[in-house]
């Protein structure tokens, strides 16, 4: 029997631990930064990230193992705009990302 995590059938994720899950990722993305991100700025990043989260829902828990195609798909959602609002190097917050998101 595989492990709950890659049942077909599994629940969507709360709203709650989608934002939650956001701000994990997007705290350990900028401690690979080795960048100071104000905080506001960090909210902000926060809210973009989950609003795109929230929009794709479907197809990233559809995806929710392919953590390769999870990150493809952050480069090119979240990325630009979030290097724009923290005033980084997209390359450098895509390998950042990659980092602490493992993809």
């Amino acid at each position: 029997m595989p492990p709950i995590s890659q049942k077909k059938d599994a629940p969507l994720p709360s709203a709650r631990s989608i934002r939650r899950a956001c701000s994990k990722e997007l705290y350990r993305t900028v401690k690979r930064l080795k960048v100071y991100v104000p905080d506001d700025a960090l909210r902000e990043g926060e809210a973009l990230y989950y609003r795109k989260v929230i929009g794709n829902l479907i197809w990233i828990h559809e995806n929710r193992s392919n953590r390769k195609l999870l990150c493809d798909w952050w480069d090119e959602a979240v990325r630009g705009e979030l290097a724009a609002l923290w005033k980084v190097d997209e390359e450098h917050l895509g390998k950042a990302f990659r980092e602490a998101f493992g993809g």
